[in-house]
């Protein structure tokens, strides 16, 4: 017996082969014997087709894909998508740091976040990074004044924020005024005229991101605001040459999720720009990795209330916080599938807090003691999210790449948990 598991529309590197889950033909079983659990397994192999159908989809069009560190920071996936030719959307100086260890190329880095430290930029400014996407006004001056003290012009894109509404979790939605993020874009023109009296910064580009997890296509609007921002700017003399369109394409979480290809996505874009002598930076993440990975646990004990069952499982909130930080979804599937009854669930950790959950109310499968499930979609803003509350090490990363797997990150041991303490 041997097909797909999930939503056709997810680029999952799950199969079902005799009745057990692999990866990337990998028995999921075997990785688990060997790695333990809970642990996280990503596939190489789906995490560069995603690259590549970005990459390939834009064709002519002078672009760089910019994978977003933050979804997934893994030296090993870095290193990945560095060998790629891939560029990178950082956030602060760790993730340069690791950028750099991965053999990123610091030229085709972006740097983005709102609270950039003079440290972190001064970081950046002796690496060379390519591109500073800036976002207050503050900013540019602080900025400037330390690429004046290293005797260097820096490459600088206003972030402005374009009132659009993103159809996400309100706490993955970063384009409205109310949001921290960007300068309002009907103020924009004005501080790009007052940023001309800072010496320093080369104003180029222009660049927004509006939020995560985008099924509807809402760049495309981001887009047209933009490029109009742009025409204005052009026009008073601002030699902008790239816009930065940030990333966000959604994937699919449940089965009756469908996100749109990513082909049919960059091709929207493409339309957009072409003609338009400007070369495009997108920042794609959740849509690399996300489907690429699972986190593997085993089901601890079996439980009923009056009012509820519960399956009790060796991960938990601190491993994945997604479920009650954002109320996500997660399929969650036994790795061998042999049939039978089903019933109604909780699907809970160990660790001390009701929000401790992995799904609620879910209809799963007869699970007993030691059985293994796969938590699916979890390769983007999972490990990377991970904490050690209630004193638990994190977990294992493994990546399966040409038909073997190997541990990218060793399990924390109880040691780890105190390092750095006196």
């Amino acid at each position: 017996m041997s097909g797909r598991v999930l939503n056709p529309a997810v680029m999952s590197p799950l199969m079902l082969e005799d009745h057990a889950l692999t990866i990337d033909g990998v028995p999921l079983s075997a990785i688990a014997q060997r790695a333990g659990t809970p642990c996280y397994v990503y596939s190489a192999a789906s995490i560069l087709e995603n690259f590549r159908a970005y990459d390939a989809a834009f064709g002519d069009l002078p672009h760089t894909v910019c994978y977003a560190v933050k979804a997934n920071s893994n030296l090993a996936i870095l290193r990945l998508l560095a060998r790629e030719g891939a560029g990178f959307d950082i956030v602060s100086g760790g993730e340069l740091y690791r950028v750099l260890r991965a053999g990123g190329e610091a030229g085709k880095v972006v740097f983005s976040g709102v609270g950039k430290t003079a440290e972190e930029i001064d970081a950046a400014l002796v690496a060379g990074v390519g591109y500073f996407n800036c976002e207050s006004e503050p900013e540019l001056v602080l900025l400037d004044s330390l690429a004046h003290r290293r005797g260097k012009k820096v490459r600088v894109a206003l972030r402005v924020n374009p009132d659009v509404e993103a159809d996400t979790h309100a706490h993955i939605s970063t384009g409205r005024l109310a949001h921290k993020f960007g300068v309002d874009i009907d103020q924009a023109e004005g501080v790009y005229e007052r940023a001309r009296e800072l010496p320093n910064l080369l104003l180029v580009g222009v660049g927004c991101h509006i939020g995560s997890q985008l099924f509807n296509l809402e760049q495309m609007e981001a887009a047209d605001k933009l490029l109009e921002l742009v025409a204005k700017l052009r026009a008073k003399g601002f030699d902008i040459q790239h816009l930065d369109l940030g990333g966000g394409l959604g994937v699919a979480y449940k089965p009756t999720d469908a996100p749109p290809p990513i082909a049919e996505f960059i091709a929207k874009l493409r339309a957009k720009l072409e003609g338009k002598n400007l070369h495009l930076l997108i920042e794609p993440g959740r849509s690399i990795v996300g489907g690429a990975g699972v986190l593997l646990t085993r089901v601890l004990y079996r439980k009923k209330t009056p009012e509820k069952e519960f399956v009790i499982v060796d991960a938990a909130m601190n491993d994945l916080v997604r479920p009650v930080l954002y109320d996500a979804h997660h399929e969650i599937v036994p790795a061998r599938q042999t049939g039978g009854p089903k019933f109604i669930a909780d699907v809970v950790g160990p660790v001390c807090e009701t929000g401790d959950f992995l799904a609620r109310d879910r209809e799963m499968p007869e699970v007993f003691p030691g059985d293994l499930l796969a938590v699916c979609t979890a390769g983007a803003y999972g490990f990377v999210q991970a904490c050690n509350y209630n004193a638990r090490p994190r977990p294992a990363e493994v990546l399966v790449e040409n038909g073997n797997w190997r541990v990218v990150r060793r399990r924390e041991s109880f040691e780890d948990l105190v390092r750095g303490e006196e």
